[in-house]
């Protein structure tokens, strides 16, 4: 949504689902209409859209952001690296008793698993379903253990809720893995690839790293209360 004044474009918000259950928003208002009310009315218009609480993203360099945040009865949730490969990943050996291949309807279950374990909460069917065109999952002796989202936004390839079986994390999948969507990626024609990571996994963010992703800022997430009806 949009907020114009005078003919001129002042501030806007974004809505984002990513396949979840909560709502992101994220927005700017020009500095020169600041303290107008332009962030107020269209954050309450975007919590208005969205039905029930949201969460909204704050960049960590923008302490005016989480002011406003927090104004709005805003509390933080949790915070992200957000990182970028530019070129390709690291090279590495391909294990070849692993297979990635895109989801199908069957793996719903096994895949509801894994993001229940590595994300926790409750990760029911329909959900999981809705998401099954983006989504590729690893298999190793007939058997899912990883699984993550794909998407493509021009050029930029996106990494989603890229999970890998708990008690098989540290032998090298979730490595091999991301290394073969991402080649996948460039051959596609994505000159980046883009994905974000909880600030406090220090195992998955030294795994981008290695991989040649590189932090290009860090977000916070308040979790903010329903607007009235």
């Amino acid at each position: 949504m949009l907020a114009w004044q005078d003919g001129r474009l002042v501030g806007f918000l974004g809505t984002y689902a990513f396949g979840g259950a909560t709502v992101e928003l994220a927005g700017m208002v020009d500095p020169a209409a600041r303290r107008r009310g332009v962030g107020t009315a269209l954050l309450g218009a975007g919590l208005q859209l969205c039905g029930g609480a949201a969460l909204f993203v704050v960049p960590r360099s923008s302490p005016a952001g989480a002011a406003f945040a927090r104004s709005y009865g805003g509390g933080l949730s949790h915070s992200e690296h957000a990182l970028v490969l530019v070129g390709p990943p690291a090279p590495g050996p391909a294990d070849p008793g692993l297979a990635l291949r895109d989801a199908r309807p069957d793996d719903v279950p096994a895949v509801s698993t894994l993001l229940a374990a590595g994300f926790g909460g409750e990760q029911d069917a329909p959900q999981v379903l809705r998401r099954l065109a983006d989504t590729r999952v690893a298999v190793f002796d007939s058997r899912v253990v990883a699984a993550l989202r794909v998407e493509r936004d021009g050029d930029t390839g996106g990494v989603y809720g890229f999970v890998v079986e708990p008690v098989l994390q540290g032998r090298g999948i979730g490595r091999d893995v991301l290394r073969r969507v991402c080649r996948q990626l460039a051959a596609d024609g994505a000159a980046r690839v883009a994905l974000e990571v909880a600030t406090n996994n220090e195992h998955a963010l030294s795994l981008y790293t290695s991989l040649g992703f590189h932090p290009v800022a860090t977000e916070d997430y308040y979790a903010l209360p329903a607007a009235p009806c």
